[in-house]
């Protein structure tokens, strides 16, 4: 340990509660203030002897101040993402319109029509990876063929059905 670290960690033992103080006024809790001064415990020990530490008292304040603002910042960004999250998976949807359910079944006939039509082997491939749930490995193996072969058959149908459903 270096002799920063070493002073500052004495440091932070004789002004822990002068510290727990500050970071309580700072992220509003006692308890999220402990993890900021924990935090700050593993910060201080990362410090090495490369720079001059006149106030070291100062340094240590400025530390655990600076260190229960990120606390804050990143709280404040968790909460904003978790509401975002919530609002998107809580939302009423609307329900489509007829319209819409017109639409959607057209282009549903589409894709079900381009499946029907779609070449063997590609059929068969895509319907055993895709309904039956075969790994395109265990596909392989059932067929006697490489797994690329299926990759490119899959790829294949995929590119079929997607160009069928983009029609409408």
């Amino acid at each position: 340990m270096s002799s920063n670290a070493a002073a500052l960690s004495d440091m932070l033992i004789l002004e822990r509660a002068s510290i727990i103080r500050r970071l309580v006024r700072i992220v509003g809790s006692e308890p999220a203030a402990e993890d900021v001064a924990q935090s700050l415990y593993l910060r201080v020990q990362r410090i090495d002897d490369s720079i001059a530490i006149v106030n070291k008292r100062s340094f240590l304040f400025r530390l655990a101040s600076n260190l229960a603002i990120d606390h804050v910042r990143a709280e404040g960004t968790r909460a904003r993402i978790q509401a975002e999250a919530e609002a998107f998976l809580w939302a009423d949807f609307a329900q489509p319109g007829p319209e819409e359910i017109v639409a959607a079944e057209a282009e549903l006939q589409q894709v079900l029509t381009a499946a029907r039509t779609l070449p063997e082997p590609t059929r068969s491939i895509f319907r055993m990876h895709r309904f039956d749930g075969l790994r395109q490995s265990d596909v392989a193996a059932k067929l006697g063929v490489s797994v690329t072969t299926i990759e490119k058959h899959v790829r294949r149908a995929l590119d079929i059905l997607r160009a069928a459903r983009d029609r409408t």
